[in-house]
């Protein structure tokens, strides 16, 4: 990294029309949030740039971490080069069947120890540092779409990893293409409304299951 500022407030306008299923929220959120989503359908000639990925590793670079202990790493692939086809590889057999469209495959890992010993609250560390990356993408014009569906230790032998490094998340980065391209299955997902648990399942006070809102 060169130390130069990132711009993480900036969200272009052509990615507010192109993000096709904004979240539908009970209030007003900022657009990064509401544009943010996980498809499937990639479109296999996009490029996304090494200024946009240099954005999207420095954003998550800023994350915080417990202790300032800074748990997140990333292996990352451009299509076409050797660690692109290597995260591919270790993907399961229905993340393979999109994800090949991918501008770009990051292999997201969480370092446990350090030089101090256990590092806490490594894996949360990680996925604080991979929103911030994902949120990024959204300002950048682009979509990311995060896997679990991995052979996690196909993937240390591949990359070699040290064993405090443990192997996380896939995050796959690109921009938006065609449902028609996906397998009846996954199209149906795309295709398909947005929903999430009602404020009330999920904010509570004065005790456990009584409604904050």
């Amino acid at each position: 990294m060169d130390g130069r500022p990132v711009n993480l407030t900036r969200v272009p306008e052509t990615n507010l029309t192109i993000s096709g299923k904004p979240a539908d929220s009970s209030v007003e959120l900022h657009p990064l949030i509401t544009q943010r989503w996980s498809p499937r359908a990639l479109d296999s000639d996009a490029k996304v740039t090494d200024e946009q990925l240099h954005a999207l590793i420095e954003a998550a670079r800023w994350a915080p971490s417990c202790g300032n202990t800074q748990p997140a790493r990333y292996i990352v692939g451009r299509r076409g080069d050797v660690t692109f086809n290597r995260i591919h590889e270790i993907l399961n057999e229905g993340n393979q069947s999109w994800a090949y469209a991918a501008a770009a495959l990051l292999l997201g890992v969480a370092i446990t120890r350090n030089a101090k010993g256990e590092v806490p609250y490594a894996e949360y560390g990680l996925a604080l540092a991979t929103e911030n990356l994902v949120l990024q993408a959204v300002a950048e014009g682009l979509v990311a779409h995060q896997m679990a569906g991995f052979d996690q230790e196909g993937a240390s032998a591949t990359f070699a990893l040290p064993a405090e490094a443990r192997p996380l998340i896939v995050i796959a980065v690109g921009r938006l293409g065609d449902p028609a391209q996906l397998v009846e299955y996954q199209r149906e997902r795309e295709l398909a409304p947005r929903t999430r648990l009602d404020l009330s399942e999920i904010a509570y006070t004065e005790q456990w299951g009584r409604s904050a809102f």
